[in-house]
């Protein structure tokens, strides 16, 4: 991998397995890993988006499974925040919000068990890797480019234009909003393969990754769905005291606070998605990639 500028870079060929947001869920992001290696995905062909440690129950754990795996790694808002010992995990969450109540809590449980070797390590990631797949220059990036923590929902046109256009590249892979999503416009692509530590609000408790595949047709981008031991990692949270709501979440696949959410992703809430697959095509022409469906502009 080489590095520009403070962004890192990287050629990839062959499939690429992206996930987000593992927020302190061993069971899950175990299982993603499980995942990778059954699909013969080296670690170099693995990206995890960022927020390593947050709402469930081993922040330390995961970074250290997550550092043992040497898959690529983008800084998530939590991780700077763990790094520099933050009052807050720089969600931007609304102050008198429920998502900031509840942040209060997992954010200082997290705090509390994070070592300092695993904090120098963050402080250490990269913010953006440039990814090129198929011909294809893709910044890998947490929220936005030009905000860490921002909202990129699948229907936020007016976001996903500028970021693109800050980002300068053909497309980006992001994370931070917890809900997958493709979405194409004017040729450009906006990617967001889900989190693993948390139910995609759908009503059930699977969890969501992504796999990128260049061909000569263009990049095939598959959306699926994973199941693990959830049960086990809402016992734990459980155990150890913090926010039922997230708990509760693992089971019921719903969140306890849907305040960041937009109206279109608010109409969704408890609509079970289903796996799919989109092309992203060399020649531009045929249909724009969108997942799912909802997605596309009406």
């Amino acid at each position: 991998m080489s590095e520009r500028g403070g962004t890192r870079e990287a050629t990839l060929t062959g499939p690429v397995l992206v996930f987000g947001g593992p927020y302190s869920n061993l069971e899950a992001t175990t299982a993603v890993l499980e995942e990778a290696r059954r699909r013969a995905i080296p670690p170099s062909n693995i990206l995890c988006t960022g927020d390593l440690a947050a709402y469930c129950a081993d922040p330390q754990p995961v970074i250290d499974l997550l550092r043992a795996a040497g898959i690529r790694i983008v800084m998530g808002n939590c991780e700077e925040s763990l790094a520099a010992q933050a009052a807050d995990c720089g969600c931007g969450f609304a102050a008198d919000s429920a998502c900031a109540v509840l942040a209060d809590a997992w954010y200082r449980y997290a705090d509390s068990r994070v070592d300092a070797e695993s904090r120098a390590w963050m402080r250490a990631l990269p913010r953006r890797i440039d990814l090129t797949i198929g011909g294809r220059r893709l910044a890998a990036i947490h929220g936005g480019v030009s905000e860490i923590s921002r909202f990129v929902f699948a229907t936020s046109d007016e976001a996903i234009e500028a970021e693109l256009a800050a980002a300068g590249c053909d497309g980006a892979i992001g994370g931070h909003c917890g809900l997958p999503f493709t979405r194409q416009i004017d040729g450009r692509l906006w990617h967001n393969a889900g989190v693993v530590g948390m139910p995609a609000n759908d009503g059930t408790p699977r969890v969501w990754f992504s796999i990128l595949t260049p061909s000569r047709d263009g990049i095939a981008i598959e959306h699926r769905a994973l199941a693990y031991d959830h049960a086990a990692a809402a016992r734990k949270m459980r155990e150890r005291g913090l926010p039922e709501g997230y708990a509760a979440a693992l089971e019921s696949g719903l969140w306890p606070s849907r305040d960041v959410l937009t109206a279109p992703e608010l109409a969704r809430c408890g609509r079970r998605l289903e796996p799919g697959a989109v092309m992203w095509r060399a020649d531009r022409d045929g249909p724009a990639a969108c997942w799912p469906e909802a997605a596309a502009p009406s």
